[in-house]
């Protein structure tokens, strides 16, 4: 195992406990393109006995030649041409017959939807291999990867044909925390504070494909002038792959982020429907649970619990700053991270982002405020007022008759609550008990970069939390 893998801790533990079972076991890892999912696997074993990683748009006949390949380069050499998924199978169970009867031997199939054709040929050998050979002994660790979550979700967690509950662990790998990703930059001898990680997290997310990319010579606004707005950056090409890799039809997902984009307190089922003009069916349903699955977009639960009120909002970190400051810009500027530090664009994008952040951590929230311990449900809130009312995004539902309400704001500087802003948030306070009359104690808190200044309207705050609670 590779001593430098940072975070993961559970995910690798799961692994090895899997690994050290006395049967065999099928292991199923998803999540978002470039998450790390290849990076965990490679470094869970003392040893993968055969990998082969999937090539995205090709023939069954070109994907055939080299899994081949494959076989041959790991220790199969009288291998013969391959002329179907069947026959793939079959030589790998010899390949995997002729290694040594007294320990697990571990087979890593990456990229999996990639090898399927749609036309059940691929999964229906993919099936009969686990079924009739790997899953009657005890040896065989079957591990298989893929980024387009819809087609893991559909054809394998939640098969309801020859695979249906044949897994015996899946594990949706998740972004970085900030913490992690903390641990990540100080393990490439990168000095950033918490603040410039925390805006760091805030364009890359907690991906650990795009932090690889950094540069720790570099200060944050010159690596984001790097990666995304010198000719040819690596990210500002990154978008149109990005989906295309994960979803077939990448023209309505990309229209969804898109319009969800623009509408920052996000938008119902309905009004997305009415936005792009699509059909409201099947087809767009599958796309927004897909969206949803690969954490590009979080599904508001609202409090009153009326999924006719449910609200969809954009919540990937590269997509959010790609569309705010790349999508039909036409901007040349090489520098313009570096020179528009203080601009209302900006601003906006990162008091938002800052929302963002905050609500990707509410397990830190929750330790910091020392409610760990409570049972829970996280909502967002939307006033019934005609005239846009009010909105909380953070509202923690607590089982010991409270509510918490978490305002979120990022400044460079302690928070200065005014007497407007005090009004607004009594306001806010005051509608949300009318409207919900639940009973319980309300709360009210707010979590900054730096802190509260103390003054006569702070004391509406029941707590504060800052931005180093996050990094719990």
């Amino acid at each position: 195992m590779d001593k430098k893998i940072v975070g993961r801790e559970f995910e690798l533990g799961q692994l090895s406990r899997y690994y050290k079972s006395k049967q065999s076991e099928f292991v199923a890892v998803y999540g978002r393109r470039r998450v790390g999912k290849t990076f965990l696997v490679r470094n869970a074993f003392p040893q993968i006995d055969f990998q082969y990683t999937a090539m995205m748009n090709v023939t069954r006949r070109e994907q055939l030649v080299c899994f081949a390949n494959a076989l041959r380069e790991q220790g199969l050499v009288d291998v013969a041409d391959l002329s179907s998924w069947q026959e793939a199978f079959a030589e790998l169970k010899r390949l995997i017959c002729t290694l040594p009867k007294s320990r697990k031997k571990v087979i890593f199939l990456d990229e999996l939807p990639w090898m399927d054709k749609s036309d059940a040929v691929f999964i229906a050998a993919f099936e009969h291999f686990w079924n009739s050979w790997a899953s009657a002994r005890n040896d065989i660790m079957l591990v298989v990867c893929g980024s387009a979550t819809s087609w893991m979700m559909d054809k394998l967690i939640n098969n309801r044909g020859g695979l249906h509950n044949r897994i015996t662990l899946h594990i949706r790998l998740e972004p970085f925390t900030l913490k992690e990703t903390e641990l990540y930059l100080k393990s490439r001898k990168f000095r950033w504070g918490r603040t410039m990680i925390a805006e760091c997290y805030m364009i890359f997310g907690g991906i650990p494909y795009y932090l690889s990319l950094l540069d720790s010579s570099l200060s944050l606004a010159k690596n984001v002038d790097f990666l995304f707005f010198r000719q040819n950056a690596v990210l500002r090409g990154e978008f149109n792959n990005l989906y295309a890799s994960l979803f077939t039809n990448s023209k309505l997902y990309i229209g969804i982020v898109q319009l969800l984009g623009s509408k920052k307190k996000g938008l119902s089922r309905d009004e997305i429907v009415k936005g792009l003009k699509v059909a409201d069916g099947g087809t767009f349903s599958k796309a927004l649970a897909d969206l949803e699955n690969c954490g590009f977009v979080r599904c508001y639960t609202p409090f009153d619990k009326k999924k006719k009120t449910a609200l969809f909002q954009l919540v990937d970190f590269y997509t959010l700053f790609y569309l705010n400051f790349i999508w039909e810009r036409k901007i040349n500027d090489e520098e313009f991270w570096s020179k528009n530090s203080r601009s209302t664009l900006r601003n906006a994008w990162i008091g938002y982002a800052f929302e963002q952040l905050c609500l990707a951590h509410v397990r830190q929230i929750k330790k910091g405020l020392g409610i760990s311990g409570v049972i829970t449900n996280v909502y967002s809130w939307r006033s019934n007022k005609q005239d846009g009312g009010a909105q909380i995004d953070l509202v923690i539902d607590r089982n010991d008759n409270s509510i918490t309400l978490c305002e979120m704001k990022w400044t460079n500087k302690q928070y200065s609550i005014t007497a407007a802003y005090e009004k607004n948030l009594n306001n806010k306070v005051e509608t949300f008990i009318e409207e919900n009359e639940t009973g319980k104690s309300v709360f009210l808190i707010m979590i900054t970069t730096q802190g509260v200044l103390p003054n006569s309207h702070s004391q509406i705050l029941d707590n504060n939390l800052v931005l180093n609670n996050l990094f719990a």
